[in-house]
């Protein structure tokens, strides 16, 4: 959520800022609001100031020869009129409270001002890339295929429809345990060699942890919600639960900078999804992540994110997969996003790149909403920045495995890498 004092102090530059991301925010709508809520608080406590000096009236009475018993009845009856006004401020109050905070909330995040400024994907910008891509002397199958033909069918649509619909899949066999490697093999990379701390959370949160995030309440149709006695959401990445952990806390600052991975399922409903997408693995509605977030202080958060990046280029650059890195523009960048880098891994069914990590920085932005914070030196506490990044996709990293590594014969070769998690194998 955006600072809302430094909407009032600097209202303009920020929308200018909003603008580069085409957001088009009503200031003055806003200062009005700003305006009505302020005098709404003074009513109150100027009304509450009145009912302290009717109880102090009543001495005055009493001094001026008015009878204890009536004194006491003209001031519970002017007390009355004042309790029945401030009542009417407050309730009022409370509304504007909630108007202004519902329109802030609705906001995204401001881009950095390196971020390119751009209107959808196309205005990306790459800056490197890495490994050249395969050349193939046979043709290429996309990885539905290549899983089709793995001992009569490892990967199964088919099988996943019966049970949930589409957009699901069933894997067996030597797929499913190079699937579990691949999670394995990320947690282990970025806890042994990058320095996070492994933790394990809950796969279903509250709203509050959604709006922490900034999943709710703008990308509400995005998200499974679960029917029961609470309010309980599936979780669309472990960034949710994960960042929620200081939500509310005051943090030594002694303990900065926090890494954390995590290795969840995550859910979504794509209900925009569409096109070649929509066949195999790219897109479901039930798939695996490895996340990567990170708590630092404000200084260390551009160097944070060029960091969280590098760590999840490292797992494919061990795979030897081919990528590249784009930064994107401020029209394409997620809700609560100021900086996001992309990672896309070649696919060679589909002669291109595609997204297999976002790596953001969301400066204080989840940090206030969550009012996630540290005590600074100065012994204040100071609003968090949060980072967060895929590293990676387990999903999307099998099907750039299986694309890659694909054989003639129908075979599929294992990264080495990979191979002492499945006991040496050298092929599927």
């Amino acid at each position: 959520m955006l600072d809302i004092r430094e909407l009032r102090r600097d209202g303009e530059q920020m929308v200018a800022r909003l603008a580069r991301r085409g957001v088009n925010f009503d200031l003055a709508a806003f200062r009005a609001l700003d305006a009505e809520r302020k005098q709404a608080d003074m009513l109150s406590q100027d009304l509450q100031a009145q009912r302290k000096q009717a109880s102090r009236d009543v001495g005055e009475l009493v001094k001026s020869g008015v009878a204890v018993d009536e004194a006491k009845a003209r001031v519970a009856e002017v007390q009355a009129k004042i309790d029945a006004q401030m009542q009417a401020a407050l309730d009022r109050a409370a509304e504007l409270h909630g108007q202004i905070e519902a329109l802030l909330m609705a906001v995204p995040n401001m881009p950095l001002d390196d971020v390119p400024e751009g209107k959808d994907e196309a205005d990306n910008v790459e800056l490197r890339r890495w490994g050249q891509p395969r050349q193939f002397d046979f043709e290429v199958r996309d990885h539905v295929d290549v899983g089709a033909t793995l001992a009569s069918g490892e990967l199964n649509f088919d099988l996943a429809a019966k049970l949930s619909g589409s957009r699901f899949s069933v894997m067996t066999g030597s797929l499913a345990r190079l699937h579990r490697a691949l999670i394995d093999f990320m947690v282990d990379m970025h806890a042994d060699q990058h320095g996070y701390q492994e933790v394990y959370v809950p796969y279903l949160v509250g709203p509050e942890a959604l709006r922490g995030t900034g999943q709710l309440p703008k990308f509400e149709q995005d998200l499974f919600r679960i029917q029961g006695d609470r309010e309980l959401y599936l979780i669309p990445t472990a960034e949710v639960p994960v960042t929620n952990l200081a939500a509310n806390e005051i943090i030594d600052s002694a303990k900065l900078p926090l890494r954390y991975v995590c290795h969840t399922p995550c859910f979504r409903s794509e209900a925009g999804a569409y096109g070649r997408d929509t066949r195999g693995m790219i897109r479901q509605h039930q798939f695996e992540k490895v996340e990567l977030v990170q708590l630092v202080r404000p200084e260390e958060s551009a160097a944070a994110l060029e960091a969280l990046t590098g760590h999840a280029e490292a797992i494919l650059q061990a795979l030897e997969l081919p990528y590249r890195v784009v930064v994107l523009c401020t029209g394409d960048m997620g809700f609560s996003a100021c900086k996001t880098y992309d990672i896309e891994v070649w696919i060679p069914s589909q002669n291109t790149y595609r997204e297999i990590s976002s790596c953001s920085s969301f400066a204080d932005f989840q940090a206030r909403r969550m009012q996630a914070r540290y005590r600074a030196d100065s012994g204040k506490p100071e609003l968090l920045h949060t980072l967060n990044g895929s590293a990676l996709a387990v999903g999307r990293t099998l099907v750039a495995i299986l694309e890659n590594y694909q054989n003639a014969d129908g075979s599929v070769t294992v990264p080495p890498v990979l191979r002492s998690y499945l006991g040496g194998r050298e092929t599927l």
